[in-house]
């Protein structure tokens, strides 16, 4: 695995640029310092960077904290074992795993610190998260006038570590951040936007380029031999710094819930933070290390981890990995207490804040176990390290070491790219209609950067094959184009359940296409978030974000095309309705005696208005010889369509003109039920008829609706594309937080 990622990066770096801003010739000269197993799993992908690039870094290891203890498992020799020279270790922890000792470990630790450093002369010191030991060396550093990149700042989580991170931050001359909110906390604590990088987190370049496939080994030489997957929990539980007496109860309260729900338990041993101790004793007291439903360990290599955690049926705990690594995998988690209270997460965390007996718990435990959910990028895309090993390449030592600070903050909401980013936060919109399957790349302000166009296939197995396929181009293609990708939205005929990413019933135009589940099979392909609606709830939701819906609080599109659709918002929210079957405008019966409509019903807005409609009153006049008049001519092998109809209209064909009068009248009618229903203040006409109806809808509006319905606005949508605009916006406006 570890020589793979050496390759990768080596083949990187024959693509390397010139270091232009940096105007050294000599190498930049990186001294990582990593404290313990959690933080070495976000700093070896760095570290294997900057190896395989020898021709532009020196890589200098320190190895300091509970790395050195055997009773954390000696995780110093896993550092040894990726092949990577230990310059110094430097034994920093003094026992007592308190309070007072947390902060002699400090004193030690800036004891023997400056030293090493006066020896190695580093250009930057990296630091990585939140970490008391982490706080004494980005001081010695500091102090020490010795550049500093902070890894993961600007999060919030909970407890003292908070205080810390936010302290390291303060100290550290450049930031390496996950999210697009700690980017923003870095701007408004101001820090200098030039040396923010919005990156990602490093370990998901392993997370989502993890490829092994023999996980069983490895379930069951943690686990057991009986285990299957997704039949087996991950529990890793820390003391709460803070509040160290009610973090061991919750840990004791975990253990009871545990040991009622009765499956096989995975218990890592708590890290070295005041009050460990104590929770080591709780185990012990409960019998865990020798239960036969519980396997507790010290450490697991973070490759192993990450198949267990990956096809584990729940993680429980308190650990940073659950609200974050494990969402990668839509691994379902119990976030419990208060130690990640403030972290982002996906919506396959849920949280238990406070607990007074095991039920709480253990409910919890009831509700997640065994489910699987979309899987989460919200901490990292897999490019971290590239982009990391860019950033140190920018880095000009011949500036000023003083830091600046930027006051005031930035205007909220007003990202700062970093200028040899410059990425773009993108969504993949999928559009599936009756006859193209379209894919496209669309940027958070609407603009569509690249669209793929295929031919919609006829059966099940070929057209999820050829989403995938596109999908998958498209998202290879998004890295060239410097366009992040942040989840995929699907707009598709027929009836959906966007809260379980399923097609209920298709539309006949779409064939095969009915219980269709479209988000587990590309969530699990591109390992990226994934949502699904109707192709009317697309068009709405595309007015709403860039279109003429921009700020109206309820407004209704029509979709005038193939078919009649539409979509309606109300107080700024989509309408799914009890079924999902709200907004069928297209059904909305305008006549008991009307033609007949392809629901099966008669006198349908869609039976009157649709291209299917005017085609086959066109077919009608052309079969008896009424439809061309001067001017037009029609090819033998030519297929007759409401082009056609509409063309004999404007070329004074009275009955083709009557038709498309009737047509309009009957969508006016429907208008006018859904302002009598709804009272919107904007009715939206989209699609390519829209502009042949608009003026036959107002009159009908000003003839037919009430006074106080009559002066809506009825205008006609100026997106060239609302279908993949609005499967964009799926992804671009979702938020999720689940509390229990």
């Amino acid at each position: 695995m570890h020589k793979v990622q050496e390759l990768y990066f080596k083949n990187l770096s024959k693509q390397k640029q010139n270091m232009e801003k940096n105007g050294n010739n000599r190498k930049l000269r990186i001294c990582v310092a990593t404290c313990n197993r959690a933080d070495y799993s976000k700093l070896a992908p760095i570290m294997f960077g900057i190896k395989a690039e020898p021709q532009f870094f020196e890589l200098d290891v320190v190895v300091l904290g509970s790395h050195l203890i055997d009773d954390y498992g000696n995780t110093y020799r896993m550092i040894e074992q990726d092949d990577f020279d230990i310059h110094t270790r430097l034994h920093t922890i003094v026992r007592g795993e308190d309070e007072a000792a947390m902060v002699e470990s400090v004193g030690l630790a800036l004891v023997k610190l400056p030293d090493v450093l006066s020896r190695l002369k580093p250009d930057i010191v990296i630091v990585h998260g939140d970490r008391f030991d982490a706080l004494a060396l980005a001081t010695s550093a500091a102090l020490m006038n010795i550049r500093i990149l902070h890894i993961e700042g600007g999060e919030v989580s909970g407890t003292i570590d908070d205080s810390i991170r936010h302290a390291i931050t303060k100290l550290a001359h450049f930031h390496v951040c996950c999210t697009r909110s700690a980017e923003q906390h870095l701007i408004s604590m101001c820090e200098d936007h030039d040396r923010i990088l919005l990156a990602g987190c490093p370990s998901y370049d392993k997370l989502l380029s993890s490829k092994k496939k023999d996980y069983m080994s490895i379930i069951r030489m943690w686990i057991g031999e009986d285990v299957k997957p997704r039949d087996y929990i991950v529990a890793l539980q820390h003391p709460v710094t803070t509040d160290i007496k009610h973090s061991i109860k919750m840990f004791e309260l975990t253990l009871d819930a545990l040991i009622s729900f009765n499956k096989r338990t995975l218990v890592l041993f708590p890290n070295i933070d005041a009050g460990s101790k104590e929770m080591v004793r709780v185990m012990r007291k409960k019998g865990i290390e020798h239960h036969p439903n519980f396997r507790a360990v010290k450490h697991v290599p973070f490759e192993q981890f990450i198949q267990l955690v990956a096809h584990a049926g729940c993680v429980i705990g308190n650990s940073s990995c659950g609200v974050r690594e494990v969402g990668a995998f839509g691994t379902p988690v119990i976030n419990l207490g208060t130690r990640q209270i403030g972290r982002e997460t996906g919506e396959n965390v849920l949280h238990v804040r406070d607990a007074d007996t095991q039920d709480k718990i253990l409910q919890a435990l009831h509700l997640q176990f065994g489910k699987q959910y979309p899987c989460s990028k919200i901490y990292g895309d897999g490019n971290a390290v590239p982009r990391i090993l860019k950033f140190l390449k920018s880095i000009d030592l011949k500036e000023p070491l003083q830091k600046k600070f930027c006051f005031p903050p930035v205007k909220e909401n007003i990202s700062q790219d970093i200028d040899h980013i410059l990425e773009t936060q993108s969504a993949l919109a999928v559009d599936l209609g009756g006859t193209n399957l379209r894919v496209a790349i669309v940027s958070m302000k609407g603009e569509i950067v690249k669209k793929y166009t295929q031919l919609n296939p006829k059966t099940y197995e070929d057209r999820i094959g050829l989403i995938l396929k596109m999908c998958m181009e498209a998202a290879s293609e998004a890295v060239n184009l410097n366009c992040r990708i942040l989840g995929v939205g699907i707009s598709t005929g027929g009836r959906v359940n966007p809260r379980e990413g399923i097609v209920l019933h298709s539309t006949k135009l779409i064939q095969e296409w009915s219980s269709v589940d479209l988000r587990t099979p590309i969530s699990d392909a591109l390992h990226l978030p994934v949502w699904v609606d109707n192709d009317g709830n697309c068009a709405a939701l595309a007015e709403r974000k860039f279109g003429h819906g921009k700020g109206v609080e309820s407004f209704v599109t029509l979709i005038t095309g193939t078919g009649i659709g539409g979509g309606i918002i109300h107080q700024h929210e989509l309408i799914h309705g009890s079924s999902f079957c709200a907004a069928e405008l297209g059904h909305i019966v305008v006549s008991l005696e009307g033609p007949e409509c392809l629901c099966g019903s008669h006198g349908c807005i869609e039976a009157y208005a649709s291209g299917i409609a005017l085609q086959r009153e066109a077919k009608k006049l052309h079969d008896d010889d009424l439809l061309l008049v001067g001017g037009m001519s029609v090819k033998t092998e030519e297929t007759i369509s409401a082009v056609h109809l509409i063309q004999a209209a404007k070329l004074g064909n009275a009955k083709a003109d009557s038709i498309l009068r009737t047509a309009g009248t009957a969508l006016g009618l429907g208008v006018v039920n859904i302002l009598h229903t709804m009272n919107p203040s904007l009715v939206i006409l989209s699609g390519v008829l829209a502009g042949h109806y608009v003026n036959l809808v107002k009159d009908v509006i000003r003839q037919q609706a009430l006074f106080s319905a009559a002066t809506v606005d009825v205008v006609v949508s100026n997106l060239a594309d609302p279908a993949l605009l609005g499967a964009a916006s799926l992804v671009l406006d979702y938020s999720t937080r689940r509390i229990y």
